[in-house]
């Protein structure tokens, strides 16, 4: 079996069921969109053809070797190509690019979803959004099936860093932008009070 075949073969996680019942879809979205995370787009390309989508489950997985985790929908497309490929990219989106954002969400009706913002090919022939505020490519070290989703290990390869220095979070179901604690208006506004001596 070549190297190549091996990452086509994807390892199924057994998860044991929980000794407690799981909480209602909507529960655990709820919860879920109050974990903020830096909008990304996962992209991948085989003989010619393109596909990426949005995601904010990309996590930092080692520094040794430098590389992150991806969890892509097992049924899409886009898992096709990474399977087919062994790479995928990512794009960390900056501050002001709702518009790329709203694109790879599918916000924007029938386009070309790379025909919007500033796209290039890495070295490995993967997307490259230019104007990212951080762009990686990646080649698929390993992969788990989990579920509904497929998780993938990429080693970092190449990485392109712009000078945008704010990165393009999702929360509570919207796009924001992070401000620094001195723009936050005081929690606190009363003078500090000592503290109360205790009674002899």
């Amino acid at each position: 079996m070549t190297a190549s075949d091996r990452l086509r073969v994807v390892t199924p996680m057994e998860l044991t069921p929980s000794s407690r019942a799981p909480v209602e879809r909507a529960e655990f979205s709820e919860a879920m969109s109050r974990l903020a995370a830096t909008v990304c787009i996962v992209a991948g390309q085989w003989q010619g053809e393109r596909q990426g989508r949005l995601a904010t489950a990309v996590v930092s997985l080692s520094a040794t070797p430098p590389s992150i985790l991806v969890s892509i929908d097992r049924t899409s497309r886009l898992a096709d190509l990474i399977l087919a490929s062994g790479h995928f990219s990512v794009a960390m989106l900056a501050s002001g690019q709702d518009n790329i954002a709203d694109a790879f969400a599918g916000k924007l009706g029938d386009i070309d979803r790379f025909d919007i913002g500033a796209w290039q090919s890495w070295s490995s022939g993967m997307p490259l959004l230019s104007e990212a505020a951080a762009a990686v490519d990646c080649e698929v070290i390993g992969s788990l099936s989990i579920t509904s989703h497929l998780v993938f290990a990429g080693a970092i390869v190449e990485t392109k860093l712009t000078q945008a220095s704010e990165p393009l979070l999702w929360h509570r179901r919207g796009y924001h932008r992070p401000a620094p604690l001195s723009d936050w208006p005081p929690i606190f506004t009363a003078e500090p009070q000592p503290w109360p001596t205790p009674a002899d």
